[in-house]
């Protein structure tokens, strides 16, 4: 997979997306260009007051087929798309999964706040959009975001989640069952997102039941080291399987977020 690096800045000219001057260079190694079977889910902190612009660098690095992003703003995501193309020349579609609008996390005017929620960028056309929130979000509506999209040449569901805060066990207890409901009707899925539990945890039962993480160590009775993902060493980050098979899986350091992208190189048969 592509080296985690990112180093110098590179000056863009007058094509380059307006509100930013500089881009950040990429690593030597980086993806040259997408990668058709790879996918890759990133809680992107907020409110953290990190640039669009680092956020799409940091995308770029590894360039995957399909990006699942929480904690995202509608206007963020937009930026980040048109960075991602301006920029690096990567050609993303984006599905929003707002949740709320809220002028606190994601700025507007109080007649206009921003969307927050979750968001995928595919690089091929999404179809079968469905954007649902749990009966019960916690202390803030939560849901989930669902597509179908192209990875690895194939059709496949693709599910974007983000549960119920970390200390709100009963919440998501009630919400993986809606969810997975619904990734059980489906032959081949990934299910991406921020959990907010580790895999142990009970409220997480039913998901295991649908399909299995990429971390082949990250089991709800872990059969060795499992890799975490946030700053605080907790496994809160998920990439779940349905009819499709690993390749290679990793979690790629950042210090743009509280979390880290875990990436997955897939094979769907």
């Amino acid at each position: 997979m592509a080296a985690m690096i990112v180093a110098g800045v590179a000056l863009v000219g007058p094509s380059a997306p307006s509100g930013a001057v500089f881009a950040r260079a990429l690593p030597v190694d980086a993806a040259e260009s997408i990668v058709p079977n790879r996918v890759m889910t990133w809680n992107l902190c907020n409110p953290c007051g990190v640039s669009d612009v680092d956020r799409a660098a940091e995308i770029a690095t590894y360039a995957p087929q399909v990006i699942g992003v929480q904690e995202a703003c509608d206007r963020d995501v937009a930026r980040i798309r048109d960075f991602l193309e301006g920029y690096y020349g990567l050609k993303y579609h984006v599905a929003y999964g707002t949740v709320l609008d809220s002028l606190s996390r994601c700025g507007g005017s109080p007649w206009n706040p921003g969307g927050f929620g979750q968001a995928i960028l595919s690089a091929a056309p999404m179809t079968d959009v469905v954007r649902r929130e749990y009966p019960d979000g916690g202390s803030e509506d939560r849901g989930y975001l669902a597509v179908t999209t192209l990875v690895d040449g194939h059709s496949v569901r693709v599910f974007n989640t983000h549960l119920a805060q970390r200390r709100q066990e009963s919440v998501r207890a009630e919400q993986v069952p809606v969810l997975a409901r619904e990734v059980a009707r489906h032959d081949r899925a990934i299910v991406m997102g921020d959990f907010n539990a580790v895999p142990e945890a009970p409220e997480l039962a039913a998901m295991w039941k649908v399909g299995t993480d990429v971390d082949p160590e990250c089991r709800p009775t872990p059969t060795g080291p499992c890799e975490p993902t946030t700053d605080w060493l907790s496994k809160f980050d998920y990439v779940f399987l349905r009819g499709v098979d690993p390749v290679e899986h990793g979690v790629r350091p950042t210090v743009y977020s509280d979390h880290h992208p875990l990436l997955a190189d897939v094979d769907v048969p």
